[in-house]
């Protein structure tokens, strides 16, 4: 079973609720510090924030783009990626084209994310495709095409839609995803110490979620046992 804190380091400690507020990240990172999280994951704007409150800790700045529903242009994607880097994120969680994946368009798709990737520099790019949308051909062609896209990782879910992070899906893109070189991000969903450690044991390498203080403290207990 995972300690503690190596469970903490894998986790991407997330706040991206449209109504949050500047008190709320500085919060969200300070805990990062004091939890050992991997990083912070926040929206854009909160970036500079982030990254001077983390400067000199391990814990790395990560944002998002396109983020929730990834239909906005590539050309926007890309100065997103480019303008978060510039000002201090490390990585880049960017959301495929959810409508050109699913009608076939497979090279839009990777056009977006290599576009991303090449704005994005030397941050990794994890790439987001919203599971709840995709049938099983789908998520296994996705994480081809971020693959010939340049990215870093497939990640299951914003934890905008319907359902978030399952086992089921974990399992078939990390199937897919680690023969290719890729890592599994499961977000969406993950409450819980038991949770987190059964989306490691299916295949993910990192965990991203909002409740990874009552993660970390679930698991304390749960090592007690």
């Amino acid at each position: 079973m995972l300690s503690v804190e190596e469970l903490a380091k894998r986790i991407d400690h997330t706040l991206l609720r449209p109504d949050a507020q500047l008190r709320e990240i500085e919060n969200l990172a300070e805990e990062a510090v004091r939890y050992g999280f991997r990083s912070v994951c926040v929206n854009p704007s909160f970036v500079p924030v982030v990254d001077r409150i983390l400067n000199g800790t391990n814990v790395m700045v990560c944002t998002v783009v396109g983020f929730p529903l990834g239909a906005t242009s590539t050309e926007v994607k890309a100065y997103e990626a480019k303008w978060a880097v510039e000002n201090g994120a490390q990585e880049i969680d960017m959301v495929i084209h959810i409508g050109k994946l699913k009608e076939g368009d497979d090279g839009y798709v990777v056009r977006d994310i290599r576009a991303v990737v090449t704005a994005a520099q030397n941050a990794k790019v994890k790439v987001i495709i919203e599971t709840a949308f995709l049938t099983d051909e789908e998520k296994l062609r996705a994480v081809e095409l971020i693959k010939h896209g340049g990215a870093h990782f497939v990640k299951t879910s914003t934890g905008f839609a319907s359902t978030g992070a399952k086992l089921e899906d974990v399992r078939l893109l990390a199937s897919k995803a680690k023969p290719l070189g890729l890592k599994v991000k499961a977000a969406g969903g993950i409450r819980d110490f038991k949770t987190a450690v059964a989306m490691i044991e299916a295949g993910a390498d990192v965990i991203g979620a909002s409740r990874s203080v009552q993660i970390i403290r679930s698991a304390s207990s749960e090592v007690k046992k």
